[in-house]
C-alpha cells in the first residue's frame, strides 16, 4: 500500500500533449452527449411542463428539480450544468418551449432533426465548450501529473494513489473554474451584457468580499471531489483487471471505454445525494440572481440534505438515479477512452521520434 518503488513511466508525454488529449476528449464528449440531454429535457417538458408543476419539488424520474415558483430549470449534459430561466413560460430558452409532440426518444431525435434542423440537437453546446474544455484540461492534466509525481517522483505505489490524485486534481479544477461558473449562471439567468456583468461582479465583491465569487463552491466540491476520487480509484482497478485477464501490457480503446463506463456508474451512484444538493443550490442561486436579491440565509449542504430527507424521505436524496447513471456512464467512457487513445498516440509519436534521432 505504501511501498516505495524506483521506476519511470514507460513512454512519457509532455503536459502540452496531455492537454491536447484531454481537450479532444472533452470536445468529443460534449458533441456526443449534448443531443441526449436536449432530447431528455424536451421529453420531460412535454410530459410535465414546468409552468404546470407548481407543487412538484422534484421528479424521481427526471434529473431536474423544480421549485414551486418554477423560475429556473437545470440542464446537464454529462460534463457541465446550465441554469435556464423559465418564468411564466415567457423567458425560457427557445429550444425548451418548442411545442412539438414526441412519442419517445427515437421519435424525438427524428422530429427535432426534421422540423428544427440538425443543429437544434446541440442547443446549449457553446457554453459547455467554453467551460468544459478548459475545466477538463486542467483536471485530467493535473491528475496524470500528480499521479506520476506520487508514483515516480516520491516513489509511492498502491491503489490509494489514484484516489488521492483524483480528489486533489478535481479540487484544484473546481476552485479555478468556480468563479467562471458563477459568472455564467448570472449571464444565463439575467441575460446581462458584459458591461452589466462587470458592474454586477464589482458590486458583489464590494458588498460580500472576493470570496463571494466562490459561492456554491462547497456543494460542488462535496459532489465532484468524492466522485473523482472514486472514479479514478475504480477506473485504475478495472483497467488493471482487464489487462491481466486478457494478458495485455497496456489497455486498448475498448478496455478504457469499459473501465470508464463501470467506474463512472459506480461513482455517480455513490455521490448522487451530493448531486441532488448541488442541483438545489444551483437553482436557488439562479432564482436569486433572477430576482436580483441577496441570499436571505446561508443554507449548508447538510441542512439542504435534511430538508430533502424531511420532505421526500431518503428516496429524495437519490432523485434522478437512472438519468444520472445513463448520462454519466457513457460520458465518462467516451472521455477517458478518447483521452487514453490520445495519450497512446503521443507516446508512439515520441518513441518514433527518439528512434529516428538515435
Amino acid at each position: 500500500m505504501g511501498e516505495r518503488v524506483v521506476s519511470s513511466p514507460v513512454a512519457a508525454i509532455s503536459p502540452v500533449q496531455q492537454m491536447l488529449a484531454s481537450g479532444t476528449g472533452a470536445l468529443l464528449t460534449s458533441i456526443l452527449v449534448t443531443p441526449l440531454d436536449v432530447v431528455k429535457i424536451r421529453l420531460q417538458a412535454q410530459q410535465t411542463p414546468f409552468h404546470q408543476a407548481l407543487a412538484a419539488e422534484s421528479a424521481p424520474w427526471g434529473g431536474v428539480l423544480r421549485p414551486s415558483r418554477w423560475k429556473c430549470f437545470l440542464y446537464c449534459n454529462g460534463l457541465m450544468d446550465h441554469i435556464y430561466v423559465c418564468q411564466n413560460g415567457s423567458s425560457c430558452t427557445s429550444w425548451y418551449k418548442t411545442p412539438t409532440q414526441f412519442s419517445g426518444t427515437l421519435d424525438a431525435f427524428v422530429k427535432i432533426t426534421r422540423h428544427e434542423g440538425l443543429r437544434s440537437l446541440w442547443s446549449g453546446l457553446p457554453p459547455t465548450l467554453v467551460m468544459a474544455v478548459p475545466a477538463t484540461v486542467i483536471y485530467f492534466t493535473c491528475y496524470d501529473q500528480l499521479r506520476d509525481f506520487l508514483r515516480y517522483g516520491l516513489g509511492f505505489q498502491g491503489s490509494h494513489i489514484p484516489l488521492v490524485a483524483g480528489g486533489l486534481s478535481r479540487l484544484g479544477a473546481v476552485t479555478v473554474i468556480s468563479p467562471l461558473e458563477l459568472v455564467r449562471t448570472k449571464m444565463q439567468s439575467r441575460r446581462l451584457t458584459y458591461s452589466e456583468l462587470q458592474v454586477c461582479i464589482r458590486s458583489a465583491v464590494a458588498q460580500d468580499g472576493v470570496l463571494s465569487l466562490w459561492r456554491g463552491w462547497g456543494p460542488t466540491v462535496l459532489r465532484d471531489v468524492p466522485f473523482s476520487a472514486l472514479y479514478w480509484f475504480n477506473y485504475e482497478l478495472v483497467k488493471d483487471h482487464l489487462c491481466q485477464r486478457y494478458r495485455m501490457p497496456q489497455a486498448n480503446f475498448s478496455m478504457s471505454f469499459t473501465a470508464g463506463a463501470i467506474s463512472g456508474a459506480i461513482a455517480a451512484i455513490l455521490t448522487l445525494p451530493f448531486d441532488v444538493v448541488k442541483t438545489h443550490r444551483q437553482i436557488q442561486l439562479g432564482e436569486m440572481d433572477t430576482l436580483g436579491v441577496p441570499l436571505k440565509r446561508t443554507t449548508s449542504t447538510w441542512h439542504i440534505m435534511k430538508e430533502i430527507q424531511a420532505k421526500l424521505g431518503y428516496r429524495g436524496l437519490f432523485a434522478g438515479f437512472l438519468p444520472r447513471v445513463i448520462k454519466v456512464a457513457p460520458a465518462c467512457a467516451v472521455m477517458i477512452s478518447t483521452y487514453e487513445f490520445g495519450k497512446a498516440f503521443f507516446q508512439k509519436m515520441n518513441l518514433d521520434q527518439k528512434r529516428l534521432a538515435s
